[in-house]
């Protein structure tokens, strides 16, 4: 992000998850740093919006830390990176399909570290070879 990139508040309930837990240890981390006094102290939290959805594109252990000391709206800032909008549908999907429309939702999915790097970090790596071989295939196809 720049200097000239706008940030503003959004209700934390309007915000979509993209992730379907949260790793205890980081949330650990990052509340020694948060100042729950000072919402500043978590900086601005990515989102972007893919159809009708305004999701996060990263901070949902910083948003969860805001959620969990009483804050009903976080400063966020538009996602200007080029990401896979691919994955991250996929992703919303799973949330959707698991219950998850607001950070809120992850209170009782926060879990160990080990847990976390099998359910989540395993599941997005899967993820990601699979949407990887589905594009090469199409794209070898179209050479042929």
């Amino acid at each position: 992000m720049n200097s000239v990139d706008i940030s503003f508040k959004l209700k934390l309930s309007e915000i979509q998850p993209s992730q379907l837990y949260i790793s205890k240890k980081k949330l650990a981390m990052i509340k020694e740093s948060f100042d729950p006094k000072n919402l500043s102290t978590l900086g601005v939290i990515p989102i972007k919006k893919l159809g009708k959805d305004i999701f996060y594109t990263d901070g949902h252990t910083r948003a969860f830390a805001a959620y969990q000391s009483g804050f009903t709206e976080i400063p966020v800032i538009w996602e200007d990176e080029e990401l896979d909008w691919e994955l991250y549908k996929i992703c919303i999907k799973w949330c959707k399909d698991e219950g998850l429309f607001s950070i809120a939702d992850l209170s009782d999915r926060v879990i160990d570290q080990k847990d976390y790097e099998i359910l989540w970090y395993k599941r997005c790596e899967d993820l990601h070879i699979k949407l990887n071989s589905k594009r090469a295939k199409r794209k070898n196809s179209k050479n042929f």
